[in-house]
Parts: structure tokens; sequence; C-alpha cells
């Protein structure tokens, strides 16, 4: 393998800060939740365009029409999945939205054994209970502090739920395309519906104090591009099990930025709910890792 004069850990680092901002930034806004997803995707929109038009406009050559039903439900997945996680954020705080959104790892195995009949593991259904577990023990504890807060976690688990749909439906488009064009596709398309979103609900497009343009210019930049560019850099030199055990410190490092940023305070129930939660993940995740390990050699094996 080649060497890297730049640490890839350190890279991963940024990527993981990178993303954790993308909570923060939503909070300051004053935007109506459909109105910040649809600027954030559109600046990126923006931004990727020439790049795309350059070295990618080719590859729309090699769409079919079953890769374009795909993206477009990708895309639908994508926009609601912003809507209802902003919208969480307006009623409960980061440190539960972020690390209830962190259980996409055990939907889509949810999703694959539904779709595509993979099997559980013990330890694949052990992690599951304690995600569950943690997502009673944060939903508890917001039940107590209000109704409000428990109705963001509800809004928080169901865009974790369909952020997994759009990596389930665009699997099959993202193996012929390259990531630039993939990833341009499914944000128009989902910029796309959610301006469909905005203006059927009534909502404002602006005008806008400068601040709010800022908000949606750093959410395209930081997290989206950055955050995310980040950690498809990092696949060169790191394990993909890797780079998806460090998404898990986003909720850790969203929560401390909205400590400190935001001044929202942690409570027992976040900081025991969270924990078990990221154990439960990361426990799937090294499973995941090891089933993959055994599966390649008994490839090797048998060839």
């Amino acid at each position: 393998m080649q060497e890297t004069k730049v640490n890839p850990y350190l890279v991963l680092a940024i990527g993981v800060i990178s993303v954790s901002t993308s909570a923060i930034l939503v909070k300051v806004s004053n935007s109506e939740a459909g109105v910040l997803a649809f600027y954030r995707l559109f600046f990126t929109i923006i931004i990727m365009t020439p790049l795309f038009l350059l070295k990618y406009l080719h590859e729309l050559k090699l769409i079919t029409k079953s890769d374009w039903v795909y993206s477009i439900i990708a895309g639908v997945f994508l926009a609601f999945h912003f809507i209802l996680w902003f919208e969480s954020l307006n009623y409960t705080s980061v440190a539960s939205s972020t690390v209830l959104v962190t259980l996409q790892p055990l939907f889509a195995f949810i999703g694959t054994y539904l779709f595509f009949k993979e099997t559980f593991s013990a330890k694949a259904v052990l992690s599951g209970i304690l995600a569950i577990i943690g997502s009673v023990v944060i939903s508890w504890g917001d039940f107590q502090v209000s109704g409000q807060a428990l109705f963001g976690d509800i809004l928080a688990l169901l865009a974790c739920a369909l952020v997994t749909g759009y990596l389930l439906f665009g699997q099959t488009v993202r193996r012929r395309l390259s990531l630039v064009t993939y990833t341009y596709l499914v944000y128009a398309i989902s910029s796309i519906i959610l301006l469909l979103y905005v203006v059927l609900k009534g909502e404002s497009l602006g005008p806008f104090p400068m601040e709010e343009w800022v908000y949606f210019i750093l959410l395209a930049i930081i997290p989206t591009l950055l955050g995310h560019t980040l950690f498809n850099w990092s696949l060169k030199w790191l394990s993909t099990s890797t780079i998806s055990m460090a998404i898990l410190f986003e909720p850790i490092g969203a929560s401390l930025l909205a400590y400190y940023l935001l001044s929202e305070s942690i409570t027992w129930t976040q900081i025991i709910g969270g924990s078990i939660i990221i154990s439960g993940v990361s426990i799937f995740l090294l499973e995941e890792r090891r089933g993959r390990r055994i599966y390649k050699q008994q490839i090797k094996e048998a060839n």
C-alpha cells in the first residue's frame, strides 16, 4: 500500500469534527427545517457543478431506467431525512438527536434482513438489544424533561430510518457510478423534492438576514462537502469499519460543541443512554467486520 505524508487518522478526526457541526448550525438557524435542508443541498450542488460538468458528465449515459427510479426514491428519503432530523432539533437536544441518528447501522441491518434475507448473529442481536435499551434510557430521560423532547427523539429515530432507506436504495446505483456522479444526482433530486415541499407548505425562501445565508453555506461546505469528502479520502488508507467506528464519535463531538457554544446541558440519561447505544453499534460494526473477514476467507479457500 502507498504511504501518505498526511496522517489519515488526523484527517478522519477532522472529518468527524466537521460533521459534528451540522446539528449546531441547524440549532442556531431560525429557518424552517425544509428551507434549511433545501439550501444545504442547493448550495452543495452549486459548489459541485463545475467539477461534475468538467469530469463526470459522461457518466449520465451509464444510468438505466431502474437507476433513475432507485435514485429518485433515495432522493426522496434523503430529503425527508433532513426535514425530520432538522425538525427534531427544534424539540430535543443536540445530544439526544445526534446519538439516536447513529443507530443507522442497526436500521441498515434490519433492512438487509428484510430485503436481502441476511441472517442475524448472536452478537448482532445483542447489539440491537443494547441500542434499544439506550434509546429507551434517552427517551425516558427526555420525557421527564418534557413531552416535546420525547417527540423530538421520535423524529430523530424516523430520520435515522429514512437515511437507512436512502442508503439501501442507492447502493445498487452507486456500484456503477463514481461517488461524485451518484452524490450529485441524488442531491439534485433531493433538492427538487425539498423545493416542492417548501413551496407546497408556503414557507419563505427569502429574504433572510445575512447570518442565515452564512449558515446555509456553512452547512453545505463543512458537514456536507468537507466532512464526507474527508471520510471518502480516508477510505484509501483506512478500513470502512474504522471509519464507521469513528463516525460514532459524531454525537460526542456535537454534544461537546452544543455544551460550549450553545450552553446546552447534558443529562445523566443522555450520557448513559448514549454510551449504551454507542456500545451496541460498536459491537455490531465489529461483528460485521468479523463476518466479512470470515466470508472472504471462505471464498479464498473455495478458490
